[in-house]
């Protein structure tokens, strides 16, 4: 019973730290192809749709996309796959 007890403290202890490990994380992303008022909706959409992303701003203005993640669920290449196969390629700002 005690070697249980204590196989399940390090089960938790290991989940524990696993999920502390993830984080949320911003990236911006410089999007190309945003001609019109109503690009912004697109790939705001089209970045929402990723699991993982929980937040996305994108601005037409500045041609960009500020974007909010849980790094264990999704990284930025996800990202700019999601925003490239909707039409607008990106890239991470620097």
């Amino acid at each position: 019973m005690t070697k249980l007890l204590a196989v399940a403290g390090l089960m938790l202890g290991l989940l524990a730290t696993s999920a502390a490990v993830a984080g949320e994380r911003t990236v911006t992303l410089a999007v190309k192809n945003m001609y019109c008022a109503a690009c912004p909706h697109t790939v705001k959409a089209s970045l929402e749709a990723v699991p993982g992303v929980t937040r996305a701003v994108v601005s037409y203005k500045d041609k960009t996309a500020v974007v909010t993640y849980d790094d264990s669920r999704v990284e930025v290449p996800a990202l700019i796959a999601a925003t490239g196969n909707a039409g607008y390629p990106s890239t991470p700002k620097s």
